[in-house]
């Protein structure tokens, strides 16, 4: 079995081997994955922090061996938490965005292989689980994040992504889609009971969940909905001040602490 780390801001996984085919998550600097087949320049491969499968493109693939990949799954790594930042040493600059991983982050470098490459941004604590005012602003650093299937970046992100990496870089691994984040956390009854860092769940006709956004305080919601935005959540759903309307149905709501 071969393994890799994501060396480059953005990795796109694609449903199919081709440029043109559906985005179906990214990986992002420093997340290592596992690869589980090969077709002609695409590479299958599984994620190492949600289990995500998806083809990448073989020119985008930093092998890593085995007792490296083991060691990075081993633990919880810092995440990036400025908007926008440099990773590299004097041969080497590569941007990396908030929520990057920083592999064996020591406060100075990171460590990839055998390389070390310097960061000198800020970083979240592993060791330290966020509390619910700290979630509410990391989620506000993604406002005006553009709406992108598939995405997990401040540059593009769907609305499951954003509740997984705003989770993520706090210290909590959730699923990729919104369908098996629902699974997690104790529900919460009524909308009046809601607390900053809950997550509204969101249905469509069929009853499927499709939707996802982090509750703040005075019922107001955060999502991906064209961009990342604040909106208001009552027992019908999120009503859309801009457009004067509901947009989705509440399903059900979630305390993931």
């Amino acid at each position: 079995m071969d393994y890799g780390i994501c060396m480059l801001s953005l990795v796109p996984l694609r449903a199919e081997t081709s440029d043109k085919a559906e985005l179906v998550t990214q990986l992002l600097f420093g997340e290592c994955y596992e690869l589980v087949d090969r077709q002609d320049n695409w590479l299958y491969v599984q994620l190492a922090t949600d289990g995500y499968r998806g083809w990448i493109d073989h020119k985008q693939h930093t092998p890593v061996p085995v007792a490296y990949f083991e060691e990075w799954r081993a633990v919880t790594h810092p995440r990036a938490t400025d908007l926008v930042q440099v990773v590299g040493n004097a041969e080497t600059r590569i941007p990396v965005g908030i929520g990057s991983y920083l592999p064996f982050f020591d406060g100075t470098a990171i460590r990839v292989n055998d390389q070390r490459l310097h960061y000198h941004g800020h970083a979240s604590d592993p060791a330290a689980k966020a509390n619910a005012t700290q979630l509410a602003e990391v989620a506000k650093s993604f406002l005006k994040a553009p709406y992108l299937w598939g995405g997990k970046s401040v540059f593009g992100i769907d609305c499951s992504g954003f509740v997984q990496q705003v989770y993520g870089i706090c210290g909590y691994q959730l699923p990729r889609d919104a369908w098996q984040q629902v699974e997690h956390g104790q529900e919460v009854h009524f909308v009046t009971q809601t607390q900053p860092g809950d997550l509204a769940f969101f249905a469509n006709s069929e009853g499927r969940i499709t939707h996802v956004g982090l509750m703040l305080e005075e019922q107001k919601i955060m999502h991906a909905h064209g961009e990342v935005r604040i909106d208001t959540l009552d027992h019908n759903g999120i009503y859309n001040s801009d457009f004067k309307r509901y947009t989705h149905q509440l399903r059900i709501i979630k305390r993931i602490f």
